[in-house]
This record gives C-alpha cells, structure tokens and sequence, in this order.
C-alpha cells in the first residue's frame, strides 16, 4: 500500500487512490490532472484512456501508453496555475511541470497546460500544449 501520493498531494489513499483503485472520479480537473499523473507513475494505462475525451484521444490504447513510457521514472508534479476546473464549472485548464527520469539516467520536464471539460457530470482530459505558458 503506497503511503505517500506519486501526484505529491495528500496520502495517497486520501488523493489519487480513491481514482486509481476504485475507479472514483475527481471532483475537479486539478485532481483530475493530479490522478493522471499518478497513473503514469503507477503505470495505470486503463485510467488514461478511460478519463481522456473520446474526440481527442485518436486510436490511443494502454499497449501504446506501455510501449510509450519505456522506462520512465516520474521523480515529481508541480501545479504552476490552474484556471477554472472547479466541481462545478464546464471547463478548466491545469498548467504544470512534471519531472522524471529515463533509462539511461537522463532527465527531463514536461510544462503542459492541460484543458478538461466536464462530460456526463464527469472531468475528462480534452488535449494539452507543451511548452512555456502557452
């Protein structure tokens, strides 16, 4: 059982682990975001494509997630801004930096600015842009 939570928010039983293990959806799209990144740590692909929005996901599949990831170690999760993504907005955006590390022990970011939108009472994962402040 993971005390701590990959996302560095709460516990991880009080976090992320209500989305990722029983399948409980969050409240708001940085929790959303934060679940997200938690199952790239955890390597839970099913999550990613199930809270991805169907128009944007293309044919993404968790085989392409796992072929994707390698062996990518995520070392942290920074929310630099969130705008609107609140329980009860239709949107919101989530700007972040995620660190982690590859194979060979090179190291690298991600600063995304994430879009969700709330579909059948839910937030899903519309698309992001990578990049500094776009």
């Amino acid at each position: 059982m993971l005390r701590a939570c990959p996302c560095g928010g709460e516990s991880y039983a009080a976090c992320c682990g209500p989305a990722l293990d029983a399948g409980a959806y969050p409240a708001t799209a940085e929790a959303l975001m934060r679940s997200r990144y938690s199952a790239f740590a955890l390597k839970r692909w099913r999550w990613l494509v199930d809270t991805h929005d169907p128009r944007t996901r293309g044919g993404l599949d968790e085989g392409q997630l796992q072929a994707s990831s390698g062996e990518t170690t995520w070392l942290g999760l920074e929310i630099v801004d969130t705008w609107r993504g609140a329980a009860k907005d239709k949107i919101g955006k989530v700007e972040f930096i995620a660190r982690f590390e590859e194979a060979g022990g090179a190291r690298g970011q991600i600063h995304e600015r994430s879009r969700f939108r709330r579909a059948k009472g839910r937030w899903i994962y519309v698309d992001g842009v990578i990049g500094e402040r776009p």
